[in-house]
């Protein structure tokens, strides 16, 4: 590793070796600055899949650095990549392990819970270098072997721990309300008339990665109207009927998505400025009650026609009303049976796009 970035060589000057590897730590730490900066809120309403994304990262990053005893030439470049990697992922860790704690702190005893976890990850440390220490001695005379080994075992147990990581984030039951969860619970009170425990949210809860979240057809997303893209007349007329009464309103959208920017259709909620917790929730209890009629047989035939017609308009208005007359008569059901099945209904944790709000001005 020393003589990889020039120690040991005449022609070399140590300053320049620690300056390399200041540099390799300094871009380690700069990133970490950057990814958390970058994704502060989505450390709240996207827990699980952040912290399983960055656990594939820091395996990555192991990967990486098994590569530096092959290619030693290019030490100072796969040092700090796998530096940045360890940083970004050491940095959702520390982000993302209160809430964790707390959700398995029953009696309030956090503290408890926390050291506990240390205990365990110390143990299994010293239980990898335990074996790690048998296996160089047992292979001590087979030189070949002893080297291959790493990049043998690393595939199996890197699965294995991700693995391990996957169906622990399974048993965390996070009773946080976020826009996800909201939609689960949601889905499930319109459906049935149920609304699931945070135990049973978890399992539909989605862990994967960050870039395929929100996938489904005629996705909810709550936030404002792009500036920029084209309104249809069908969102124009929506907020044309918006009054001073009304703390959001639904209206559709056209996303593009992906490489091949595919065009589809989404459901957009904006909320007002000054919107309570409860005006979130009405609004998208109404967005999903709107969504399940437009997948219903009569939307599908009449959504291919355009927008702007005079039958879509007038039948968007009606499902509108009917939407907010469902939701006045299932609100309060819905809120009681939240608050008995343990959820935090104090606050809804929203990223920073989800925060985005309108303000209405009367003309």
């Amino acid at each position: 590793m020393f003589r990889a970035i020039g120690i040991g060589y005449s022609r070399s000057l140590t300053s320049a070796a620690a300056l390399n590897w200041v540099l390799k730590d300094g871009l380690g730490r700069l990133s970490r600055c950057i990814y958390t900066a970058s994704l502060a809120s989505a450390f709240d309403t996207n827990l699980k899949r952040v912290r399983f994304t960055t656990s594939m990262l820091f395996t990555f990053s192991i990967g990486v650095e098994l590569l530096t005893p092959v290619f030693p030439h290019q030490f100072l470049l796969l040092a700090s990549l796998a530096n940045i990697a360890k940083q970004m992922s050491l940095a959702c860790y520390m982000a993302t392990s209160p809430p964790i704690h707390r959700s398995f702190a029953i009696a309030d005893n956090l503290a408890e819970v926390s050291a506990k976890s240390q205990i365990q990850s110390v143990c299994f440390d010293n239980l990898g270098l335990m074996l790690a220490a048998i296996l160089n001695m047992l292979l001590k005379n087979n030189q070949r072997l002893q080297t291959g080994l790493p990049f043998i075992l690393y595939p199996i147990f890197s699965a294995i721990d991700l693995f391990g990581i996957y169906q622990g984030l399974k048993h965390v039951h996070l009773q946080t309300l976020t826009k996800d969860r909201l939609e689960i619970i949601i889905d499930s009170w319109i459906s049935s008339g149920y609304v699931p425990s945070p135990e049973e949210v978890s399992k539909d809860e989605e862990i994967n990665f960050m870039w395929s979240k929100g996938k489904e057809p005629l996705r909810i997303r709550i936030g404002c109207l792009n500036p920029k893209a084209q309104l249809s007349k069908l969102s124009v007329m929506t907020m044309q009927s918006v009054s001073n009464e009304d703390h959001y309103f639904i209206c559709t959208e056209i996303f593009y998505r992906g490489l091949a920017k595919t065009r589809e259709q989404g459901i957009l909620l904006c909320i007002r400025e000054g919107a309570r917790m409860a005006d979130v929730i009405m609004g998208l209890l109404q967005a999903c009650n709107v969504r399940k009629a437009l997948r219903s047989s009569m939307w599908e035939s009449t959504t291919k026609a355009s927008d702007s017609s005079d039958l879509i308009l007038k039948e968007w208005f009606k499902l509108i009303d009917d939407s907010k007359r469902y939701v006045q008569q299932q609100f309060g059901p819905l809120n009681e049976q939240m608050m008995v099945r343990g959820w935090a209904l104090k606050n809804i944790l929203l990223n920073t796009e989800e925060q985005t709000r309108y303000s209405y001005m009367d003309d």
